[in-house]
């Protein structure tokens, strides 16, 4: 998944290795920690054995943005290749069970604007069920062993259900607007998850 990751921020435009990982960083969110200098360098120079990316020059080092355990020479600008876009083109379009589990959704949902709605729509309802089979095994352990927990491990698992019930309803509603033709909406109006009471002091009118 971080060679579909890399490829696809390649894309926009050539990155040195420093900004790649800053963007990974920002663009992947919930997988950043798996993102590390160890790993990404290898993948950079698998890449380019592969012909996916290519060099395109050095830029000067700037002391204060020398990451760890580097050297202060100019850094290496990385781009993609005509056969790296065939090759990103390949891994958006693909829809296993790989892109269905937490790092492959992730990944392929960063780029989603680029995939086309068919894929897009198998993705999401791929990981749909994945999470509704997650959620009825916390069910089952709910019914059958809650009396067996402690409080806290009770609790942990309670937490994971709600995740998975919210996940559900974000999926679905993804889905939804998939059908429909629609885009997610972003910025749309705010819902209380905790509307007041009739009559409680919150849903009463200010007095004049």
């Amino acid at each position: 998944m971080l060679e579909l990751a890399i490829l696809g921020l390649l894309q926009e435009s050539p990155m040195h290795g420093y900004e790649l990982r800053k963007e990974l960083n920002t663009k992947l969110g919930a997988i950043r920690a798996a993102i590390s200098y160890g790993t990404l360098y290898p993948t950079l120079r698998r890449l380019q054995s592969d012909g996916w990316i290519t060099e395109a020059g050095e830029t000067s080092a700037d002391a204060e943005e020398i990451p760890p355990l580097t050297t202060r020479r100019g850094r290496v600008v990385y781009k993609i290749t005509a056969e790296g876009k065939e090759r990103f083109a390949d891994l958006l379009a693909q829809v296993g069970p790989e892109t269905y589990d937490d790092t492959g959704f992730g990944v392929h949902f960063a780029f989603f604007a680029r995939t086309d709605r068919a894929t897009r729509l198998r993705i999401l309802e791929g990981r749909r069920r994945k999470v509704e089979e997650r959620r009825e095994g916390l069910r089952d352990v709910l019914a059958r062993a809650a009396e067996r927990l402690d409080a806290y491990t009770l609790e942990l698992q309670r937490h994971g259900l709600d995740a998975c019930e919210r996940e559900v309803r974000w999926l679905e509603e993804l889905i939804a607007n998939e059908r429909s033709g629609r885009a997610p909406d972003i910025g749309g109006p705010q819902v209380d998850d905790n509307p007041p009471p009739p009559g409680s002091a919150r849903e009463l009118p200010e007095r004049p």
